[in-house]
């Protein structure tokens, strides 16, 4: 209880320690067994998360039961880390950010990661799988995406579930009063009405914490138009503000043909409430995720489950 009282980035460290030391069971869970299906599971992590997102990623396998794995390093990873994620997801594809060519793309803000999605995903559908999340239940919703090549998106909460509109009728209902400033993602999105009209483009209130990008997708030239909209309406300064890219995958989920929209009391940001049994996915955003033991609780679960799967006990 003391800890709440230490500066922000010490109470972060320690909380993280913890969780690494509730969830080392996941070390001892089986590996995944990759398929070359046409299935992706993407992640950008470093060594910081590595446990974490052992359990993000297996936890979705476990799931879906297809897919091989690929790793967006963030320049942390060490020889040992590689090691551990050669052994849990199958010797997966490890890309260095460092070789992501961003072009007239911002850096960071984990713009290298959603440029590698739009660059590779021709032949193969994306996932792309934040480590703070565990998949908690089945997935349907997401299994017939999958099978109808759909793009999908979990929402970034109930206001997300008017669904995907025309960019001036997003503007309208979510920002009744206008243009907004603050957070870098209010005042793009309560500016969509100034954007071009031209050419149909619609946006959807999704959260790029997990998102899936069907193949045969536009790519970047897509991207490269929207992104050129927003810096008409910001700035090239705050373009590069973290959050302009989920507000990118965003709209490019928005403008696939018939994209899923996760329902989002069953795909949910953890928010420090308690969650429906039938519910299937959390993302344990940074603001609560480690308020109470719900995140390592539901790993956990998770764990203990990946060790039935082979017949063992939790020790």
């Amino acid at each position: 209880m003391l800890t709440k009282h230490l500066p922000y980035r010490l109470r972060t460290r320690l909380d993280s320690t913890r969780h690494d030391k509730a969830i080392a069971g996941i070390l001892q869970t089986p590996p995944i067994e990759p398929r070359n299906d046409g299935l992706v599971l993407f992640s950008m992590i470093g060594t910081a998360v590595l446990k974490p997102y052992l359990v993000a990623v297996k936890s979705l396998w476990r799931q879906l039961r297809r897919g091989r794995v690929v790793i967006l390093s963030d320049g942390t990873l060490t020889a040992q880390d590689r090691a551990v994620l050669a052994r849990h997801c199958g010797d997966p594809e490890i890309i260095d950010i460092a070789r992501v060519q961003t072009g007239a793309f911002p850096k960071g803000g984990c713009w290298e990661r959603f440029l590698t999605i739009l660059d590779r995903p021709q032949g193969e559908y994306w996932i792309q799988l934040d480590s703070d999340t565990v998949t908690v239940g089945p997935v349907p919703e997401l299994q017939a995406a999958l099978a109808g090549n759909r793009s999908f998106t979990m929402l970034g909460g109930e206001d997300g579930e008017v669904g995907a509109l025309a960019l001036a009728e997003f503007a309208r209902q979510l920002y009744p009063e206008g243009p907004q400033d603050g957070h870098i993602q209010s005042r793009i999105e309560s500016r969509m009405g100034q954007m071009r009209s031209d050419a149909g483009w619609r946006y959807v209130r999704g959260c790029a914490g997990f998102a899936g990008f069907a193949a045969g997708g536009p790519g970047r030239p897509l991207a490269a138009a929207f992104l050129a909209e927003m810096t008409r309406l910001v700035g090239p300064d705050d373009v590069t503000n973290w959050g302009t890219e989920q507000i990118a995958s965003n709209f490019h989920i928005a403008n696939e043909p018939s994209p899923v929209l996760l329902p989002a009391w069953r795909y949910l940001n953890y928010w420090a409430e308690p969650w429906s049994s039938e519910a299937a996915f959390v993302h344990f955003v940074g603001t609560h995720r480690f308020t109470g033991s719900a995140y390592a609780d539901a790993s956990r679960a998770v764990i203990a489950e990946l060790l039935a799967d082979r017949g063992e006990a939790v020790a």
